[in-house]
């Protein structure tokens, strides 16, 4: 899961561009040899999602194959070569010169294959990817659910999710090469000593028995046993990384002697610690104020896939606006976004893909999800564990229990739960503090939700849209309902409470005087409300509105033009009344929490 990178010691040859394309609705391409070349070809950019190119491919979401042709350098020879694909989804089969080389399900996640014997040196390498985007009722997310939310809003195509289930080859394929000695993975953990900040590397590496880290200035040795080492560095007067100085340290790892490496890792870190005490988060010791959004990569034409100008220009917004924070809603974000994040200073609630998920099926279905979870759980960790935006793991957003409809009406007070329910977030819940003690872990409610299920989270993350889906059109109503609920949870499991989501359909251009659902007026004033009623709060520890920018969704009754407008900017980035909102509300420090202390 290391983030492949151009040094003395390795290599990268970035595969992104246009591809050979064709669509498989029939299945055929396996056994025609269509990994070989494609007979029928028109032309697909790398990466980007297939839905929004094409007209006629705009809904199809079922088996599509990706064909391109390199050469490899020739330098790479005596080298381990590996092919690393950043996101197809969702499921996927990888060939290379005609050989089936390797498999993987779940988008949004890299996967990486080794390459290396079926390399041509003086020839061009075919190196093909056939993707699926079935929506199946098992998957993670799931699509086509019995009474699920996408029967119940009437959506096509029927996902269980309200955005586009977009398709394809998300991010980047990349070739690179490795020595055969070679650094397999590091992991970094920091901590804090007085002034002192304490930096503890754990590295993996393969025939190794000597290397060294290389961080503030010092230099300490690293002795392998079974191909594992670790040292741990003590930074003096460390400059610690948060929103208001990003700081990132340049931590260098070699293997072998530092004269002549075997191999060498660079990557940036940053010294932080995160913790819940009371109704606080702290950071570095220092209780924060979550102010953001829930986001969505998505954007016209390019649909889910990775375009870097998107993600410049919204960590500028983000920036301009006041936020110092956002969820990855509703999957894992690519890496560029969380490099981005260190960078900016922007903290992160990571989140696998597990949205809207329910429990019908039988045991063998529940099994099956719980096991897709777990996978995407674990990789995301592996990817993203050294990011020190990330504070926050999410393990699911908007899990719904079989009498869903009844407690969404509100007759969910004192209705049991299936205890086996509980016991399968339970199992994410400890994954992800085995796996990375170093982080919080959440758990994202959905209004009705049983509260069962957040008992076992650090920081309570509920969705919420009182004045919008309930108390429609009565924005006083809806603060008053939010606010004894908050102080309810807040009674019951004292912990801190984020608002993960909450917002308002909003036209741009439509205006109502006095504010009336759907203009730009009631979207300010809803906001305005969640805002006061979490200022008043202390164990109130973050908001995030829903949305950044409004998305694509499926078709749908409940989405006019296909799009849900809840963003504070529109879709091409124009800023709505709420955006103006935001900045005077968040540009003033403290203005949140004023009476908020460490």
């Amino acid at each position: 899961m290391l983030y492949p990178q151009q040094n003395d010691r390795r290599n990268l040859l970035d595969l992104s561009g246009i591809w050979d394309f064709q669509i498989d609705p029939d299945g055929v391409g396996e056994a025609q040899g269509w990994f070989n070349g494609l007979a029928d070809a028109r032309p697909m950019a790398v990466p980007s999602s297939w839905n929004d190119i094409y007209d006629d491919i705009r809904d199809y979401l079922g088996v599509a194959w990706y064909v391109t042709r390199t050469y490899v350098p020739q330098g790479w020879q005596g080298e381990r070569v590996m092919l690393r694909v950043g996101s197809a989804n969702y499921a996927a089969k990888v060939w290379v010169n005609g050989a089936l080389v390797g498999t993987h399900e779940g988008g949004h996640l890299p996967f990486v294959l080794d390459v290396t014997g079926l390399m041509r040196w003086n020839a061009p390498n075919t190196i093909a990817v056939q993707v699926e985007n079935h929506l199946l009722p098992n998957r993670v997310p799931a699509g086509n659910v019995e009474g699920g939310l996408g029967a119940f809003m009437r959506m096509f195509p029927a996902a269980t999710f309200d955005f586009f289930p977009y398709a394809g080859l998300h991010r980047a394929v990349q070739l690179f090469s490795i020595p055969q000695s070679h650094i397999r993975d590091v992991t970094v953990t920091t901590g804090m000593d007085g002034a002192d900040g304490i930096v503890t590397v754990s590295v993996d590496a393969t025939s190794a028995e000597k290397g060294s880290i290389h961080l503030d200035g010092q230099a300490l040795p690293l002795v392998f046993d079974n191909g594992t080492a670790q040292a741990q560095v003590r930074v003096a007067n460390a400059r610690l990384w948060g929103p208001d100085d990003p700081y990132l340290y340049l931590l260098t790892v070699i293997l072998g002697d530092e004269a002549s490496p075997a191999d060498r890792y660079t990557l940036d870190i940053g010294i932080r610690t995160v913790a819940v005490a009371g109704g606080q988060i702290l950071l570095n010791g220092q209780p924060i104020f979550l102010k953001g959004f829930g986001r969505h990569e998505d954007f016209a034409v390019s649909g889910r896939g990775d375009n870097r100008p998107v993600t410049v220009k919204d960590y500028a917004l983000m920036k301009w606006i006041g936020a110092n924070s956002y969820r990855t809603a509703h999957y894992p974000y690519s890496e560029e976004q969380m490099r981005m994040a260190d960078r900016e200073g922007i903290l992160v609630i990571d989140e696998i893909p597990n949205v809207s998920l329910q429990f019908g099926g039988g045991d063998e279905a529940v099994a099956e999800r719980l096991r897709v979870c777990k996978q995407q759980m674990s990789e995301l960790i592996a990817r993203d564990k050294n990011h020190p935006s990330v504070i926050m793991w999410s393990i699911a957003n908007e899990p719904m229990p079989s009498d869903f409809g009844r407690r969404m009406m509100g007759g969910g007070e004192g209705l049991p739960i299936d205890p086996a329910t509980t016991a399968f977030f339970q199992e994410l819940y400890d994954l992800c503090r085995a796996e990375d003690p170093t982080r919080l872990v959440t758990l994202v409610g959905v209004g009705g939700g049983p509260v069962e299920w957040l008992a076992s989270s650090d920081v309570v993350c509920i969705n919420r849209y009182y004045g919008w889906y309930s108390q429609s059109g009565q924005l006083d109503a809806g603060k008053t309902a939010l606010e004894s609920e908050l102080d309810a949870l807040y009674t019951r499991l004292g912990k801190p409470i984020i608002i993960t989501e909450f917002g308002a359909d909003t036209l741009a251009g439509n205006h109502s005087h006095p504010p009336a659902m759907w203009s730009e007026e009631y979207q300010v004033e809803m906001l305005r409300g969640y805002l006061d009623a979490a200022a008043a709060r202390p164990f109130m520890a973050g908001l995030h509105i829903w949305n950044f920018a409004d998305f694509k969704t499926a078709q749908g009754i409940m989405r006019a033009a296909s799009m849900n407008h809840k963003g504070v900017f529109t879709r091409e980035r124009q800023p709505k009344m709420a955006a103006h909102f935001l900045r005077e509300r968040w540009s003033q420090p403290g203005s949140e929490r004023p009476a908020l202390q460490p």
